[in-house]
């Protein structure tokens, strides 16, 4: 509301509205009511926005998961209380401020809070902050802070959902609103004084009275430069955008997102959950045998390992799948666990030398548990392993399943327990290679196609196997023989940008390593639009200038998406995309009228103010040729079908044609001002008249130009304006009202002359910005 209603621009109005009335002129005060009416549509419509977005940000408000009378239960975060235990998961966001009981692995994401990215390890006695994620681990903690006194308070969620993105349309129009406001104070010292000189002198102006007169000239040519209506039709068209995506059930978490996605050039794509359905399907065991000298030697040992995995609480999607395959066993005791981790990559289990699964049990990529090549700083690899070529032979048969699209895991085994979560233990043997399968999305082939034919280049970056992601990859249309090691990126932004250039598809992926290469195209002078549904997705979508979440997403990622699609349909993009272009190009038309009648309003409010002569226009009449040159119109064109592609420089196209517009109005209502005043015989009215018929004439080709390319409903508004202007010269209530009258014939001729030659300068500079954008387009099109 405060965007609409406490501005300069509306001070400056009110101020011009109030002194109008204090001078009885109150039909020249129309523009004050105008702007309340722009006001309160604005108000309405960014409230209706809210109403459906709230709506519809019901369903996708998360639950927490909280021990009450012994048993787990989710529970609406509202309903939490001080000295609840809250039961942290993976991809669970804290709701609410707490103290940790116990954890296991348990790392916490608070670079929403503090900036930093690298998670941090909450042992018991920490403190966990609302607003913070859960990204690797579980444990409990005792809430101490909840609503008001929570952290999280100090973030405002409404603020959040209506702040604003890097919208380029924003920056531009609040650029260009501070140029005016800052030429605003001088021009209207130019413009009261040529005022109060063309009515005799202050003192003669005052002692008479003819500085009433003057006053309301010098009104209508500070009225003039200002830019009516052009925020609130920003803001109405982002409303309205985000009303109808809301119906397409795609939750816009910031209003100018729209925009955003339609600046796009590169897209990252996750693999799971966004280019395939997420929903993971256990596949196959694969013996051993004849690869490793202890693949099934192990009893049923390994069977019972897996079931543990699958029905563990803490379990990922993946792990689940086994449960069904695999029952869990009664009387297995683990002493010490280590959970998945999206850095790691694996999970592990030790039993006691009691248990028939006896030992250490490792579930993870195989490349991560078994490849003695890898870095054993970060706990990603071990300096112990068998040291024979069954090793090799085993990854090599994983990269063969992977490479046919199967997601792969290895189950391993150690006689070591583990003793610190973070390293393997020494001595691992592959025990058997797991597959999943994943069904592809009906929709992901065609919206990658989409995208592939409006010039927006695709990313796909996974977790998973390079050699599974490429073979899903392929599958939705993305064209690569084999896809990009992630363990191999540089950490060099400008060589990570190298690779980012020249690969497209990408495995072994972390967390760190996805927000590193989104900064990476970023530095480059991308636009950077990243999708996903897992915890390890959330920084990088966090750092895109746009996040996408899917309906199946963490909580955690959820909350940094600015765009969520809550039926988890990947065709819902190009709809997002298509408003995106409708509200940049619609608001560039719209830009271009209003910022016109701005160029010719300063330029006029200067020469006039100069030459000492009275501005040609009362204020009644400027709120005339307003609403039927650029008020009327603009509203049905900022909401029109516009599909034509996003080009960068959206103020500079604007100024390029607005400016020279302005001028040649300018120009066209100065000749006929001049002729008036040489030959000295025609009345204060008919002039009036003459400068209104002049600048509605070349405003409404003005209105021709920008609405092209024209079709039967543009025409409709375009003609419906030369009817109104018609009536407001003809119907004697209007004409009255408004003080006008048809010139004298000797006038007016000069008055069509002055309109025709106007017409065909602006049609001549309408005609060579089409030439350059055609041109430009033509080059932004992929070869």
């Amino acid at each position: 509301m405060q965007a609409n209603v406490l501005t300069l621009f509306n001070a400056i109005v009110a101020g011009s509205f109030i002194l109008l009335l204090m001078l009885g002129q109150w039909r020249d005060a129309l523009f004050g009511f105008a702007a309340v009416g722009n006001a309160v549509i604005g108000v309405v419509q960014e409230y209706r926005a809210k109403r459906a977005l709230d709506r519809l940000a019901v369903i996708n408000t998360p639950d927490a998961r909280v021990l009450r009378e012994g048993a787990v239960q989710d529970i609406a975060v509202e309903a939490v209380v001080r000295d609840d235990i809250l039961v942290f998961r993976a991809g669970d966001q804290v709701c609410a401020d707490a103290t940790m009981l116990d954890s296991e692995g348990l790392e916490i994401d608070e670079s929403l809070l503090t900036g930093e990215a690298e998670p941090v390890v909450k042992s018991p006695g920490d403190r966990v902050l609302s607003g913070s994620s859960v990204v690797g681990g579980n444990g409990r903690a005792k809430v101490t802070h909840v609503g008001a006194e929570s952290f999280a308070s100090k973030l405002s969620a409404e603020a959040k959902q209506f702040s604003l993105v890097n919208s380029e349309i924003r920056n531009g129009l609040n650029r260009v609103l501070r140029w005016i406001t800052w030429a605003l104070l001088p021009i209207m010292a130019i413009v009261v004084n040529g005022q109060m000189q063309a009515a005799g002198g202050w003192e003669a102006a005052i002692s008479t009275g003819t500085w009433k007169t003057a006053a309301v000239g010098a009104v209508a040519s500070i009225i003039a430069m200002v830019p009516l209506g052009l925020v609130l039709l920003t803001s109405v068209a982002f409303a309205v955008s985000g009303v109808r995506l809301a119906q397409q059930k795609v939750l816009i978490q910031e209003l100018a997102a729209v925009e955003v996605l339609a600046r796009v050039d590169i897209i990252c794509l996750d693999k799971t959950g966004t280019l395939t359905e997420g929903a993971i399907m256990f596949d196959a065991v694969h013996s051993l045998a004849t690869l490793s000298s202890r693949s099934l030697d192990q009893g049923s040992g390994w069977r019972q390992s897996l079931g543990w995995f699958g029905t563990e609480p803490n379990a990922n999607a993946t792990a689940r799948c086994l449960a069904k395959e695999f029952p869990a066993q009664r009387g297995l005791n683990p002493v010490a666990t280590t959970p998945f981790s999206s850095e790691r990559k694996w999970s592990a289990v030790s039993f006691s030398n009691t248990d028939t699964a006896a030992g250490t049990w490792l579930l993870g990529a195989p490349e991560m548990v078994l490849d003695p090549g890898v870095s054993t700083e970060t706990g990603h690899g071990l300096s112990t392993l068998e040291p024979s070529g069954s090793v090799v032979a085993v990854l090599a048969e994983a990269k063969r399943l992977a490479s046919a699209g199967m997601r792969t895991l290895v189950l391993a085994h150690s006689t070591e327990l583990i003793s610190d979560g973070t390293r393997l233990p020494s001595g691992i043997s592959p025990v058997v290679l797991l597959t999943f399968r994943e069904k592809v999305r009906a929709d992901a082939a065609r919206t990658i196609s989409f995208f592939h034919e409006q010039g927006v280049g695709v990313r796909v970056i996974s977790g998973d196997d390079p050699a599974t992601v490429a073979a899903v990859a392929r599958e939705v249309g993305v064209h690569v023989e084999k896809g990009y090691d992630a363990r191999q990126l540089p950490e060099d932004p400008d060589k990570l940008g190298d690779v980012m250039d020249r690969h497209f598809v990408f495995g072994r992926v972390t967390p760190v390593q996805k927000k590193q290469m989104v900064k990476a195209l970023q530095q480059r002078g991308h636009v950077v639009a990243m999708t996903g549904d897992g915890v390890n997705d959330a920084l990088a979508l966090k750092n895109a200038d746009i996040g996408i979440a899917m309906n199946s997403a963490a909580a955690a990622t959820k909350a940094v998406s600015k765009l969520v699609l809550l039926d988890g349909r990947f065709d819902r993009l190009p709809s997002v995309v298509a408003e995106g272009r409708q509200v940049i190009a619609n608001i560039e038309r719209v830009s271009m009228l209003y910022l016109s009648k701005t160029a010719y309003a300063v330029a006029m409010s200067v020469i006039f103010g100069a030459l000492i002569w009275g501005f040609p226009f009362l204020p009644r009449q400027l709120s005339a040729t307003d609403g039927l040159t650029i008020g009327i119109p603009s509203f049905f064109l900022a909401l029109m079908a516009n599909n034509r592609r996003y080009r960068r420089g959206f103020l500079k196209r604007s100024l390029s044609f607005a400016i020279p517009a302005g001028l040649i109005v300018t120009a066209s209502i100065l000749g006929v001002k001049m002729y008036a005043t040489l030959h000295g015989e025609f009345s204060t009215v008919e002039v009036q008249s003459a400068s209104v018929i002049t600048l509605s004439l070349i405003g409404l080709w003005v209105l021709v130009i920008v609405a092209r390319p024209l079709n039967l409903k543009r025409i409709a508004v375009v003609l419906a304006m030369y009817a109104v202007l018609g009536g407001l010269l003809l119907i004697p209530l209007p004409r009255d009202f408004f003080n006008v009258v048809v010139p004298p014939a000797q006038l007016l001729q000069v008055t069509v002359i002055a309109s025709l030659i106007g017409c065909v300068a602006v049609e001549i500079l309408g005609r060579v910005r089409a030439r350059i954008n055609s041109h430009a387009d033509h080059q932004a099109i992929p070869g």
